[in-house]
């Protein structure tokens, strides 16, 4: 296996999605590495602060001691960087690629952010407009998945590619989603492909040995909402 201990060392937290996205990556890529839970609300650690200055957030992936940020630039790391038995996730053609990117930009921007703002609305309109927001996206991802896939089992055709590891951290906030809130984000009707590829991709090995329990998530999510809540309170008393 190809990345020893002492080469990759991956800074976050087990909850956050764009974490678990690395860990897709490194696990469909079959890296091994050091995990190290970083605590982002009281206490982050001085590496994360040193490996990370400007955001200082989660993930973070240091290779050999040299730091690389953000999610979607780290799956692309480590697809390039590391040459395993595993396929390429990225496209070879060029055209392909730059669409590849151009998809998961539009899932992070479109998808991911109104869906948070969904599950963080302090109104039910609020809510409303988010959730309205959320499912157009899907519509167009629906349509993104059938052009990509071109009839194959995943954006990346036969085997999974950079788009399934991006969309793939989505899977169990779409079964906390339905268990917190009663929301069902795919369906037969709106997107009948994405919700066979949400059963698809989730049934793989390498997934099911990264994708945390949506017990457990639905837990931690209402303590990190309460310890949101806390600072600020906190920073408004200041």
């Amino acid at each position: 296996m190809a990345g020893g201990r002492d080469e990759l060392k991956l800074l976050g937290t087990w909850t956050s999605p764009f974490v678990i996205r690395v860990k897709l990556a490194l696990s469909f890529k079959g890296l091994s590495y050091e995990n190290v839970e970083e605590d982002l609300y009281y206490n982050k650690s001085e590496l994360l602060l040193k490996s990370n200055p400007v955001h200082k957030k989660v993930p973070v992936l240091l290779h050999n001691g040299k730091p690389v940020c953000e999610s979607q630039l780290i799956v692309q790391y480590i697809d390039e960087a590391f040459s395993t038995e595993a396929p390429s996730l990225l496209p070879v053609e060029p055209s392909e690629r730059a669409m590849a990117r151009f998809w998961a930009a539009y899932i992070d921007d479109k998808l991911f952010a109104s869906a948070f703002r969904a599950g963080r609305a302090k109104t039910e309109e609020e809510q409303a407009e988010a959730l309205k927001e959320t499912f157009a996206a899907v519509e167009t991802l629906e349509a993104a998945f059938k052009e990509c896939s071109k009839g194959k089992p995943f954006f990346g055709g036969d085997s999974v590619g950079y788009l399934d590891i991006v969309l793939g951290v989505l899977i169990p906030l779409v079964y906390v989603g339905k268990a917190r809130y009663g929301i069902k984000l795919f369906d037969d009707t709106r997107s009948p492909l994405l919700e066979a590829w949400v059963e698809r991709f989730g049934a793989l090995d390498a997934t099911k040995a990264i994708l945390p329990e949506v017990d457990k998530l639905i837990v931690e999510y209402s303590k990190a909402k309460q310890a949101r809540a806390a600072a600020m309170s906190a920073a408004a008393s200041n």
